[in-house]
């Protein structure tokens, strides 16, 4: 998922890049395919092991219906997706804590989340609007090399954070999982965080299931507007409810999208990444701060989501 700031800067030397590596497009029709980061790259070869585009065996030939988003044969997650936050970092006395995970708890069979009802897999069979909250572990840091806190962390290191938790029965092996890496404010991801991209979701083999996994950072003391919304939030704490609506917009694709072989459009935009930083009708706060949608009594600013029924547009609820 992108950040608001210098969004034009960053896409036109995404597309130079794209355009430079052309060599690798199978075919000049394809879509780009997306990253989990918000913009789409050229896709592999057919013949590539490294991306399957191919539908599971037994799958409708028709296929879903996709408006305005294409169906590319991958997996989604069926059945009830199981959410689980990693608080990486120092989270003492914060009220994001409580702020996320009421997201989480209430999430689940919200009008908000029943927009992913109108994507199928390849056997037509919709998305799940049912999550649960399965809980959540505090991890503290990673440890450099002279056993100072590790503030600055890689992909690879997001991906560490999230097998270590799963291979030592911190946190159950569960492929219908989304394992939220949630940062506190003294760290950042050195791949693009708040530059490139505010969140993300990727994928993994760990222990011999297909993981599905996501990273989202508190910026307020990074370059809190470049993935906050508004400086002052419904719940008074900005990091937190940004985070909240990277959360969601991540879940979704994780879901929709969770091997980068499900559903996005040509340009290699996911469910969520279509409508990314539009809020729709809002109310205001005595405080100035903005909501779109209340869950569990605490007020949310939440990006919208694609719903995919003709002809297909962005939408708060479903």
């Amino acid at each position: 998922m992108k950040s608001t700031n210098n969004a034009l800067s960053i896409m036109a030397i995404l597309l130079f890049c794209v355009s430079a590596h052309a060599g690798v497009v199978n075919n000049s029709n394809s879509d780009l395919r997306p990253t989990g980061k918000g913009y789409g790259i050229a896709q592999l070869p057919l013949n590539s092991t490294s991306f399957a585009n191919i539908a599971p065996a037994g799958a409708n030939p028709k296929g879903p219906t996709g408006y305005g988003i294409n169906y590319h044969g991958g997996p989604i997650i069926n059945g009830t997706t199981n959410i689980y936050y990693i608080w990486y970092g120092n989270w003492s006395n914060n009220s994001a804590i409580y702020i996320l995970e009421n997201l989480a708890s209430k999430i689940g069979g919200s009008l908000r989340y029943n927009i992913n009802t109108t994507y199928s897999d390849a056997n037509l069979i919709k998305v799940n609007p049912n999550v649960a909250f399965m809980g959540s572990i505090q991890f503290g840091y990673l440890k450099n090399t002279d056993n100072t806190n590790n503030t600055n962390l890689s992909d690879a290191d997001i991906l560490t954070v999230v097998n270590t938790a799963i291979s030592l029965n911190i946190l159950p092996n569960d492929p219908n999982g989304v394992y939220f890496v949630l940062t506190s404010k003294d760290v950042n991801e050195i791949t693009g965080f708040t530059t490139q991209y505010c969140g993300w979701h990727s994928y993994a083999n760990i222990s011999d299931t297909n993981i599905k996994y996501s990273f989202v950072g508190d910026a307020s003391s990074l370059n809190p507007s470049a993935c906050e919304a508004q400086s002052v939030s419904p719940n008074g704490n900005p990091g937190a409810d940004g985070m909240a609506s990277v959360i969601v917009h991540e879940l979704e694709e994780s879901v929709t999208d969770p091997t980068f072989s499900g559903w996005y459009d040509k340009k290699g935009n996911e469910n969520s990444d279509k409508c990314a930083w539009q809020f729709g009708t809002t109310t205001t706060l005595s405080s100035r701060a903005k909501y779109n949608m209340t869950l569990g009594g605490v007020k949310y600013l939440i990006q919208q989501n694609w719903v995919n029924k003709s002809p297909g547009y962005c939408a708060i609820k479903f």
